[in-house]
């Protein structure tokens, strides 16, 4: 583990709500946000509605410029949005989670919530000098964005499908320049 349990989860949450956007696109329907709050074991106030649902969907260009933006850049969009949230990091201990940041109630919209646990995040990034651990997907004509926690930072594609994709046009590549190996 190269940060804490509860920045890799953040970091990962993110990149999955701003590759949402991305092909396959998903987060298009209500129940397709309700399960992602489940999976990725959210805790607090989740309203379910279409104005909720919208919200999230809203923050996604927002997530996306923090995690391609440089290193002081990056600290700028997070005080922006501590501030903007009233954020006030604090520790907290709840469920089966041990000690952790929190910046924000609860009870706060699950929009809010992310994009402060996001900030939150990228401080430790941005603390360890490590923003290279963000980048966009290798592959070619994907956008997603690339969370690279590996040891040997050898992570260059958002998903398994872009990796795959990557893999064959590159093995076709080969095949063609000798067909007869």
């Amino acid at each position: 583990m190269l940060f804490t349990n509860d920045t890799e989860e953040a970091l990962a949450a993110a990149a999955a709500i701003v590759n949402s956007d991305v092909e396959p696109r998903t987060l298009r329907t209500r129940d397709e946000l309700a399960d992602f709050f489940r999976d990725l074991g959210y805790t607090g106030r989740f309203d379910g509605g279409d104005a909720e649902f919208e919200r999230v969907r809203a923050i996604r260009p927002r997530l996306r410029e923090l995690l391609t933006a440089d290193r002081d850049s990056a600290a700028a969009l997070v005080n922006q949005t501590l501030v903007e949230y009233d954020a006030t990091p604090q520790l907290v201990r709840h469920d089966t989670h041990d000690w952790h940041l929190h910046a924000v109630d609860a009870d706060r919209p699950f929009d809010e919530r992310v994009s402060v646990e996001t900030a939150l995040a990228v401080v430790d990034l941005i603390r360890a000098d490590e923003m290279s651990r963000l980048s966009i997907c290798s592959a070619d004509g994907c956008e997603g964005v690339v969370v690279d926690l590996t040891r040997n930072r050898t992570k260059r594609f958002c998903s398994t499908r872009c990796a795959n994709r990557s893999a064959v046009a590159a093995y076709r590549a080969r095949r063609r320049e000798h067909p007869h190996a």
